[in-house]
């Protein structure tokens, strides 16, 4: 399709070539590196620090320049496409100052794993055209049911992808998607990395987590739980253990520890306070409720922005509010049995809001699972 609109061309190309990113880059893109640990000179791709080679070949090419004028009215009609604003600032940017055509096929000599270029079994598709479709294919695009065309997840709301590819993802995806006319996806969530010892992780210098021993250790919850408080969308995080650990005990400390003084103390009965309490009793408590009833309007926009890690602790900090003064006054709040017909919540009535109010638990599922 992409040949037939004339979009797809064969001609010479030479330029810095990535084996390891499989893509070509301009000169403005790559600069001189260094191995410090053995002293050699390389060059590199300023985006992902692979290193590149200056290859000249011939091949079949996309006419990415002549997508430029409606890349950038798309970015502009919808200025939220990528997430967060500072690489769409960089998008726009490299968009703006001009695109090259885009190399989109090896020689078979050069790649022979991958699909042949149709009509000519001496070339062989350039991965990343062969990848990024494969977001359609998956969808069933363009085969669905009528009348069911997004049921399959396409054009998808949301498409989260790591920093390292966002120009594959941000620049060139759009634009085969706008040369063909496809819908393009609603918004692209560009996450950062973890490090491990604050160093980037790597397979060939063995700085690397294995998920599978973090699993079986922790659990899916906990890790769930630390990955969405710590990870990074903006700037990278550092993974530790002792960070899991941590974060796992704090999430005790406040929910955990809330939950245990309420339905595990023998001098309380949760269902008769309830049923006794009032939620205007106090003004702390009108402001606790008052609280609460924001949170989700709080935790929506959190979420809207793609930033699930601030949703969170918006719920934590509700938590916090009611876990202080619980456990600084839980022994003077617990009268004879007898009397709790008169308690009528006594205890902050922001305690029992928290644990009656379906809002915590609401908030909290899409993070950790009950």
């Amino acid at each position: 399709m992409l040949k037939e609109r004339g979009y797809i061309y064969a001609s010479k190309h030479e330029g810095w070539y990535s084996v390891s990113d499989e893509t070509f880059y301009p000169a403005s893109a790559v600069h001189l590196a260094l191995d410090p640990r053995t002293g050699r000179k390389f060059m590199a791709s300023q985006e992902t620090g692979k290193e590149v080679e200056w290859t000249s070949e011939t091949n079949y090419h996309f006419r990415l320049s002549a997508l430029r004028d409606r890349l950038l009215q798309f970015y502009a009609e919808n200025p939220n496409f990528v997430e967060p604003s500072t690489r769409m600032q960089d998008v726009v940017q490299q968009v703006t100052a001009g695109l090259s055509d885009l190399s989109v096929s090896r020689p078979v000599d050069r790649l022979s794993w991958g699909i042949p270029v149709p009509d000519d079994t001496s070339q062989t598709i350039y991965v990343w055209l062969d990848a990024l479709i494969n977001y359609l294919t998956k969808a069933n695009y363009p085969f669905q049911v009528p009348g069911q065309e997004h049921a399959a997840g396409w054009p998808a709301d949301v498409h989260v992808i790591g920093k390292d590819i966002v120009r594959f993802h941000c620049i060139y995806w759009p634009a085969f998607l706008l040369a063909l006319d496809l819908p393009l996806p609603k918004q692209i969530l560009t996450h950062a990395h973890w490090t491990l010892g604050r160093e980037k992780m790597s397979k060939s210098t063995g700085n690397v987590v294995n998920p599978f021993f973090a699993l079986n250790r922790f659990g899916s919850d906990v890790m769930r739980y630390y990955l969405v408080h710590d990870g990074g969308i903006r700037d990278d995080s550092d993974y530790g253990n002792e960070y899991i650990i941590q974060r796992y005990r704090s999430l005790q400390g406040t929910l955990g520890n809330l939950v245990s003084r309420v339905v595990r103390g023998k001098e309380w009965n949760v269902r008769h306070a309830v049923k006794s309490g009032r939620i205007d009793a106090d003004d702390e408590t009108k402001q606790h409720v008052a609280t609460l009833m924001t949170l989700p309007s709080v935790v929506e926009h959190w979420m809207g922005k793609l930033q699930p890690g601030t949703a969170m602790k918006e719920v934590l900090k509700v938590l916090d509010q009611v876990r202080l003064p619980m456990a600084l006054s839980h022994r003077s709040y617990f009268p004879p049995r007898s009397t709790q017909t008169h308690l009528a919540l006594s205890i902050p009535q922001r305690l029992l809001t928290v644990l009656t109010d379906k809002q915590i638990h609401h908030h909290h599922l899409p993070l950790v699972p009950y």
